[in-house]
């Protein structure tokens, strides 16, 4: 329901009423086609209080609970006011009666057709409205979804370049364990020829000690024993 709207409504009975209210007591005083037209001016007034209380109505059927009563109670005073100006005017201006219930039957009859075509485009409003806002949602959604995918894909690109950077990090490693392999391969071998020369080193070194030793042994025989 619109507050402003039933407002607006509002204001328009106050100012129809408080012009109303005023016709009985001048049809009293007055003849002729003075009255006549007065009595007319109050049927059309009074038939646009009517449909300004109905548009009222239909406008506190969407309204909350608890304003709703409140406003419902005012509508229906507002009625009962209109009923009694209605028969204070018979009072003041007898054969009221008749011409005043075919404008109100006419008035109705305009005010229902508004009614039900207002009320129809007020339907179609509210479902383009909610079209819009399910458009809305489902293209905000749409947006989220993209946002989403793109990081995903960003995310995804960064770990495969950080897959190809630790690949290339583990190639290299492998490349410098083979060489250190190799290196070390190369040290054992240097390290076997190494001992085998000291072994080699060691018996040469046994057997030229045997010969001096021979040697001084031969000399000192010949020397003293012969």
């Amino acid at each position: 329901m619109s507050s402003e709207e039933f407002e607006k409504l509002h204001e328009i009975y106050k100012s129809l009423y408080e012009e109303l209210k005023l016709m009985p007591e001048r049809a009293g005083k007055c003849h002729g086609e003075e009255r006549k037209r007065l009595v007319r001016t109050f049927d059309e007034r009074q038939g646009e209080a009517e449909e300004v209380l109905q548009g009222m109505e239909e406008e506190l059927r969407a309204a909350p609970s608890s304003f709703r009563n409140a406003m419902s109670t005012k509508v229906r005073m507002y009625h009962r006011d209109l009923g009694k100006l209605q028969r204070d005017m018979k009072t003041s201006a007898p054969g009221f009666g008749s011409s005043s219930q075919t404008a109100d039957r006419s008035h109705l009859g305009i005010y229902s057709s508004q009614n039900q075509q207002s009320t129809h485009l007020q339907s179609q409003r509210a479902l383009l409205l909610q079209g819009t806002d399910s458009l809305n949602n489902a293209s905000q959604s749409i947006e989220r979804s993209q946002r989403i995918a793109a990081e995903t894909d960003q995310i995804g690109t960064d770990i495969i370049e950080e897959l190809g950077e630790q690949r290339e990090q583990l190639d290299r490693t492998r490349n410098r364990l083979t060489n250190t392999g190799e290196n070390l391969s190369r040290s054992r071998k240097i390290l076997r020829a190494m001992s085998r020369r000291l072994v080699t080193n060691k018996l040469l070194l046994g057997i030229i000690i045997i010969m001096e030793l021979a040697i001084l042994g031969a000399v000192v025989y010949l020397k003293f024993f012969r």
